[in-house]
């Protein structure tokens, strides 16, 4: 695994994950019809909140970002990107590892939408979220605390 760390995010952030969430979302949301450059890049600058916000960086630089949002009786975990080449490399699970580790001390539900057919998908399976309900473009996804 990379040498990697992870810090708090600040409003200077928003153009580099906004840039990274047309990357990482481009493939399924051409998939699904529903890819908009513009739209996709907006979405993203409009919901974003530095203070839930957290950036991952490998080697110093800029790699991802997630954002574990505090919601009335659960936490949504949002805005979960990591660059492609830095993806299979261990570094998503473990950031993902870390969160749900805390909301299982706290007992706090985690919930997530993904995307219609997202690998990503598997990742959150294999970490305990199980389908509540889907639509035409989203699945979404919860997790009890353990």
């Amino acid at each position: 695994m990379a040498d990697w760390g992870i810090r708090p995010a600040s409003t200077a952030d928003v153009e580099a994950v906004a840039e990274l969430r047309a990357v990482v979302l481009r493939a399924d949301l051409e998939r699904l019809g529903r890819y908009d450059p513009g739209r996709v890049r907006q979405r993203l600058r409009d919901g974003f909140v530095p203070a839930h916000t957290r950036v991952i960086e490998v080697g110093g630089a800029f790699a991802g970002c997630v954002s574990l949002r505090p919601a009335e009786g659960a936490h949504w975990l949002e805005h979960f990107y990591l660059a492609p080449r830095m993806q299979g490399g261990g570094i998503g699970t473990a950031v993902l590892r870390g969160l749900l580790e805390r909301c299982d001390r706290e007992g706090t539900p985690v919930r997530l939408n993904v995307l219609r057919g997202s690998p990503a998908r598997r990742l959150y399976e294999r970490h305990g979220f199980t389908v509540e309900a889907e639509d035409p473009v989203d699945v979404f996804m919860v997790r009890m605390p353990r």
